[in-house]
């Protein structure tokens, strides 16, 4: 693919205590899509967006991010095209929301020594989009799970990168700041030209907003990757499949819904 700003090729990966997660991987990640990232648990999701991100090496094989090998790449320079938000990050003790959205810019600056008035604006815009502004003075270590994922995902938008990965942004999240949040980064694909990766175990949310899915399922040389539009990938047999739960899906208010078939409450299975 011409376009892609993400390349894996031959990807081969496998944590020691385990056996080969990925074998001859190929995927490509085209520039300023929206691609969600789904599978069950231990499908290697996680592992995966670590693998781009430079946080972990493969045996074998080849990660490109925008043409050059992730590894090849300073720090400072991976930070202008990756920005990662962890599943779950963490509170930075003794810092304020404020000055962890900052931490974007310092990242960034390479060998200017103070941060200047467009740095400052760019985290005032990326605390006013995420909706904490009005905590941004606040500790982390006072904030609740939803509220420390919005300061993240602030400090992810202010880095300005060209790719925003982020892990299951949407787990601590009421239903009203899911929406909100992928209304978000929608519009940081659409408005700001980004690159969008996210984890996601929603298949409603990925089946609205994606452009592309990466279906993750278990086989026995490693993970299968299914790879295409949501209407291409999420299928009611596909997701049968790969889950491991059959599927019904029908149209609900011009959206596609996915309900698993399941007995009853207290029914044994076969009635």
């Amino acid at each position: 693919m011409k376009d892609a700003i993400i390349h894996l090729e031959g990807l081969r990966f496998g944590y020691k205590s385990d056996r080969v997660l990925f074998s001859g991987l190929d995927l490509e990640i085209p520039t300023r899509a929206f691609v969600g990232l789904l599978g069950p648990n231990g499908s290697g999701k996680t592992t995966l967006i670590r693998l781009i991100a430079g946080l972990l090496r493969p045996q074998s094989g080849s990660i490109l991010v925008d043409g050059r090998p992730v590894h090849r790449y300073r720090p400072s320079e991976l930070a202008k095209k990756i920005a990662v938000v962890s599943q779950g990050p963490s509170a930075l003790p003794g810092f304020t929301v404020a000055e962890t959205v900052l931490m974007a810019r310092i990242a960034l600056v390479g060998m200017r020594v103070f941060l200047d008035s467009a740095d400052l604006q760019v985290v005032r815009s990326s605390l006013r989009m995420t909706g904490t502004e009005g905590i941004a003075s606040r500790r982390l270590d006072q904030l609740s799970g939803g509220e420390l994922q919005r300061v993240f995902l602030a400090r992810a938008l202010a880095q300005q990168s060209d790719v925003i990965i982020l892990d299951e942004p949407t787990a601590y999240l009421d239903i009203q700041h899911q929406i909100q949040t992928y209304e978000l980064l929608k519009a940081a694909q659409l408005e700001q030209g980004r690159t969008v990766i996210v984890v996601s175990h929603d298949l409603h949310l990925a089946d609205r907003y994606c452009d592309l899915v990466v279906l993750l399922g278990r086989g026995e040389d490693g993970v299968r990757l299914f790879t295409g539009t949501p209407q291409q990938v999420l299928t009611a047999e596909r997701i049968g499949q790969v889950f491991g739960v059959p599927v019904a899906c029908g149209i609900v208010a011009g959206h596609r819904v996915f309900a698993p078939i399941t007995p009853k409450a207290g029914q044994p299975k076969g009635r």
